[in-house]
């Protein structure tokens, strides 16, 4: 009897649990005045208290017990949707939610609401952002971007002066998976890094996540960065655009069929290259730089349960010189492409499905002639993608999300030809690198009783180098001594391993609480850097034979309160992280695009650790956060800095940010933003010395030193004149002042020498600063 008793819990437990009947309330969740989903938005059953949220696609499942409920449906910015039913059966709703602008709608205040996702969500260190946010915050020349917008959080620190590259939480550029409509960006600059890829008016919203990533997510250590463009107004046709100081923008939007399909397609360029040209003279008329990018996209009802989706977007930059006698010029273009196709499908009230078809792909060249010699230098990467996805609502509270993916990877090191007056010559690539990446996953989140919420999650990857590739063995002078090739089709390396995730979520009250997380995370691909920035002649390259996968142990606790009726948010949290096999160029290394980039490559461990601090109002005519970070981030390798750990270029000790928006009327709003951050770390000489008359120099340990601190302040007005009822077009002026007080903020420094082996050598160190005040105005409309 004893031992049967065990057994017939087993089984009976799950039984009750399937027999205390529930129903179902089911839909999808849309802004009504232009029928764009909502994702993420909350629905809550006031008396139940139980919630969920939407997810990517504004698809919704909630199961309760039957009764009659006030059913809350809330998304920031709008105003909220009430619903007062019985439920007895299964219910589908689709809300749509209206501006808080709108005065013809009265609003409905419901007590019992529930704590803001900021205090009842599992997830930790993830924050979402909403262009009309973004769009309100001093800009540099007039264009508002989102990767500038993310670095005002804390955790999250700029590669630099200018930089749209970013650093989370210790972790190398490389690290931030980035994702537009699910499609990976590989490089995320314009204009060598001084703007970012995306531009704002296509862009629906925006989700940062800095902790212990779900297991849908996976192929990075440090973060991801996850970008959705517009569907496009189903209801109605229109546009908007802005003119700026070196660009300028277009987005158009409508109805394919009002309420059942839409479209959008969005267009940005440069005109740098216009306005310099009356400079140039002779020859060099031809030169110049511009960029351009072109977002597109589409969707479609196919029934009440299918939905097509196309998108992609496809950028460039150009630059171009020639020199004034005609006999030197370079050409240097540069761009990513992406294609995402996508078809949902709502098998029933509890489980949907999304299909997933992407493409993307990253280039690069370099073509320079002199005379009658050419000479063409390429590199990319390029991936075709495959997914599946499901979210599965359960009737006894759990939500599992599951799925698979491929994708297959052709990496391009560097890829050189060239021609002269007589002869032709190109050189077939050894360095060409193909893979295949594979991935399923499983998570689960559910209330473990009224207290704990679970948010866990298991994640297997798998990845397999594939020829050709031919790994060469070289001595310690650096001299090819050996070499074993792979031919195409030969499998020459996997590697593969579990990633757990967990989350769990301790309410203290109603509004506030305390989090945990704890995450393993692989990375198969990496970015070999000489620099701290995202210029275009950064390398993606494969885990190989002697790369091996990147590896992390994240671990975070946190505090979370909200006020004043969740409209002030407030959060604590600190983490560790264990890094292995990072990567490093080794010492002296120099660029050399007739050697495997792998010969260059030492490998090391990392520790990356510290706490962050966020207040944040998103409520009222005064809106704005203070986000502050206080972090170390080191590395060890055994062949660099004779095996002594350093500090990472991008260790900063201090890191504020300081952001406020005041709404002075429906006319006039203003915004300003101060950072603060603790200087780069850096390598410098600290002693010279002549040998044969050459003079060489004596560096110090690695990243011993450090720059100057950096700060600056920036301030930005708006101005909406009172729109004409019988005019369609509404207009917008912005006039922003980046780097107010005209900081002269380090962009590099470098060391200068002068002077002869008898006269002595004068030894200074001297900084370069590329932005002092700037002020800029910016015509924005939309009709």
């Amino acid at each position: 009897m004893k031992k049967t008793l065990p057994l017939l819990l087993v089984i009976v437990f799950p039984i009750s649990l399937l027999a205390q009947k529930r129903v179902t309330v089911s839909g999808y969740i849309k802004d009504g005045t232009n029928g764009e989903t909502l994702i993420g938005a909350n629905v809550f059953a006031s008396e139940s208290k139980e919630g969920t949220a939407a997810n990517t696609y504004g698809f919704y499942s909630l199961s309760l017990k039957p009764g009659t409920y006030t059913i809350r449906y809330s998304s920031m910015g709008l105003k909220d949707y009430v619903v007062n039913l019985t439920l007895n059966n299964d219910t589908t709703i689709n809300a749509d939610l209206q501006n808080e602008n709108n005065r013809d709608l009265e609003e409905v205040v419901v007590t019992g609401e529930r704590a803001d996702k900021n205090v009842s969500g599992t997830q930790m260190g993830t924050i979402g952002l909403t262009t009309e946010k973004i769009k309100k915050l001093p800009v540099v020349f007039g264009e508002s971007d989102v990767l500038k917008a993310i670095q005002l959080l804390p955790g999250v620190q700029s590669a630099g002066e200018g930089q749209s590259g970013f650093y989370v939480r210790g972790g190398g550029l490389d690290q931030n998976l980035v994702l537009l409509d699910e499609a990976v960006v590989y490089n995320t600059g314009h204009l060598f890094g001084f703007f970012s890829i995306f531009n704002s008016d296509a862009i629906k919203n925006v989700n940062l996540v800095k902790g212990a990533p779900p297991a849908n997510y996976g192929g990075r250590l440090s973060s991801v960065l996850d970008v959705n463009m517009k569907d496009g107004n189903n209801k109605k046709f229109g546009g908007e655009g802005g003119i700026g100081l070196i660009a300028s923008r277009l987005t158009l939007e409508g109805p394919i069929v009002k309420d059942k399909g839409s479209f959008m397609i969005s267009g940005r360029r440069t005109y740098i290259d216009v306005i310099t040209k009356p400079f140039l003279k002779g020859n060099a008329k031809g030169s110049g730089y511009y960029f351009y990018d072109a977002n597109l996209k589409a969707n479609y009802r196919l029934g009440k349960k299918d939905r097509l989706y196309l998108s992609g977007y496809f950028g460039k930059d150009v630059f171009n010189f020639k020199s004034q006698s005609g006999d030197f010029d370079v050409k240097v273009p540069w761009g990513n492409a992406t294609g995402t196709l996508r078809w949902n499908h709502q098998f029933n009230d509890k489980l949907f499905m999304n299909v997933s078809a992407i493409y993307n792909s990253y280039n690069f060249q370099f073509t320079g002639g002199q005379n009658d010699l050419y000479i063409t230098l390429k590199s990319g990467i390029r991936d075709w993608n495959g997914k599946v996805d499901f979210d599965y609502y359960t009737s006894f509270g759990h939500h599992f999300k599951y799925g698979v993916n491929y994708t297959y990877h052709t990496f391009t090191p560097s890829q050189l030809s060239g021609s002269s007056a007589d002869s032709m010559f190109s050189v077939d690539n050894p360095f060409i690198k193909y893979a295949h990446e594979s991935a399923v996953y499983l998570t689960d989140e559910f209330d473990l009783g009224p207290v704990v919420k679970i948010n866990a999650g298991i994640r297997y990857s798998l990845f397999n180098q594939m020829g050709p590739y031919t790994n060469y063995t070289y001595n310690g002078n650096g001299n090819k001594i050996d070499s074993t090739t792979f031919g195409s089709g030969d499998l020459v390396k996997t590697y593969g391993g579990w990633e757990p995730r967990i989350g769990a979520r301790f309410a203290l009250s109603e509004s506030s609480s305390i989090k945990a997380a704890v995450a393993r995370s692989m990375q198969y691909i990496h970015l070999v850097s000489n620099n701290g920035s995202t210029l275009p002649t950064d390398v993606w390259m494969p885990s190989t034979l002697i790369v091996q996968p990147q590896k992390a142990w994240q671990y975070s606790l946190g505090y979370f309160q909200n006020f004043l009726n969740n409209a002030l948010e407030t959060s604590v949290e600190v983490y560790y992280k264990d890094l292995k096999n990072q990567i490093e160029y080794r010492e002296g290394y120099t660029p050399n695009n007739v050697r495997d980039p792998e010969a260059d490559l030492v490998f090391g461990t990392g520790q990356a650790y510290g706490a962050e601090f966020f207040v944040n109002k998103t409520k009222g005519k005064f809106t704005g956060w203070v986000g502050y970070t206080l972090a170390w981030t080191n590395r060890r390798f055994a062949l660099l800095n004779n095996g002594d750990p350093f500090p990472a270029k991008y260790d900063r000790r201090h890191d504020l940010s300081i952001v406020a928006n005041y709404e002075f009327s429906k006319k006039w709003n203003a915004s300003a933003v101060f950072v603060y951050a603790t200087g780069n770390a850096i390598t410098l000489p600290t002693g010279y010395y002549f040998i044969d008359g050459k003079l060489v120099q004596d560096y110090s340990k690695i990243n011993q030193y450090r720059i100057f601190p950096y700060h600056r302040l920036d301030l930005s007005v708006n101005y909406t004149p009172r729109a004409d009822s019988k005019r369609r077009v509404k207009g917008t002026w912005s006039f922003s002042i980046y780097n107010v007080y005209s900081r002269l903020n380090p962009y590099l420094l470098y060391v200068s020498t002068e002077g002869t082996l008898q006269q002595g050598t004068d030894v200074k160190v001297k900084q370069v600063s590329i932005f002092p005040i700037i002020p800029s105005i910016t015509y924005n409309f939309k009709f």
